[in-house]
């Protein structure tokens, strides 16, 4: 059975951008890309466990603001060293303003 958690507005979110959510202890990247589309990882780099909030979105990567190691945040792919352990992705919907992410 899905789980869906109302996580944001729509709107909380710039396009090619990210923002931290937090919920139950655990923390998640949920990112606008160029193209319009949500997408949601865990919150916290595999490298160093920094917030991947306060990195940099670039079309569809996110850097890490610590060592500069880079996702494919549609994926949770470790694209650049040093991160070399994938992020974990779950599934978002929009449904009228509201983003959801299944976790």
């Amino acid at each position: 059975m899905a789980n869906w958690i109302d996580a944001c507005s729509a709107d909380d979110i710039d396009e090619e951008d990210v923002i931290r959510f937090d919920h139950e202890g655990r923390t998640f990247a949920i990112y606008r890309s160029p193209d319009d589309e949500y997408f949601c990882t865990d919150g916290l780099c595999t490298h160093e466990n920094v917030h991947l909030a306060d990195g940099l979105v670039m079309d569809h990567t996110i850097e890490c603001p610590k060592h500069n190691g880079q996702f494919d945040y549609r994926t949770g792919e470790a694209a650049r060293a040093p991160v070399c352990v994938n992020l974990g992705v779950y599934p978002v919907k929009v449904e009228g303003d509201r983003v959801l992410i299944e976790i």
